[in-house]
């Protein structure tokens, strides 16, 4: 019989008044070794991504490897459906005509790459995440209309809840709290 552990996770929220403040108190926090923050805001900020410490984006990577994947296939199919499977002589051309090919190839590769971008954001982004506790606090509503939120995991630093909130007033925090919720 197996009991269920429960493993509670805390989260500093901050909430600031303009996105410069946002990266830049994101910057600062960063720079002191905290790590696992996240920011929120109703629209892309400039400069979040550095802020944050984020690697270089793998999409580039995900794309280019759709497009292989679709060449590929798309070529390995013809060849074998009009060379082995059942070769047409039509008009005299050669079963193996690569400019006729270069449509359904062509097709075939950027249906794959879209697939690729739309399914691996997905999957870097942990998407979809219907439930995060941050989203508990009432506050925290704002982040999708006019708020421009910090928070940080207070499970992966050794620093106190109160020490993180002073950390955060000090950079211009408006509105700070602590909330807590499951780990999964």
């Amino acid at each position: 019989m197996s009991a269920e552990i429960k493993v509670l996770e805390s989260w500093v929220l901050a909430e600031f008044a303009t996105p410069d403040a946002l990266v830049a108190a994101t910057n600062q926090m960063r720079l002191k070794g905290y790590e696992g923050m996240d920011t929120y805001s109703p629209y892309p900020l400039h400069g979040g991504s550095e802020a944050l410490g984020l690697p270089p984006s793998r999409v580039p990577f995900i794309a280019l490897g759709g497009a292989l994947t679709g060449i590929v296939t798309a070529l390995a199919f013809q060849t074998y459906m009009n060379t082995i499977d059942y070769p047409l002589n039509v008009g005299g051309r050669p079963t193996l005509s690569l400019p006729a090919w270069v449509p359904i190839t062509f097709e075939l590769a950027v249906l794959l790459t879209a697939f690729g971008i739309f399914f691996g954001l997905l999957g870097l982004s942990r998407l979809p995440q219907p439930y995060h506790p941050v989203f508990e606090s009432e506050e925290f509503r704002s982040a999708s209309t006019h708020g421009f939120w910090l928070s940080i995991p207070k499970g992966l630093t050794t620093t106190k809840a109160e020490d993180i909130t002073d950390q955060l007033k000090a950079l211009g925090a408006t509105h700070v709290t602590v909330v807590t919720g499951e780990k999964e």
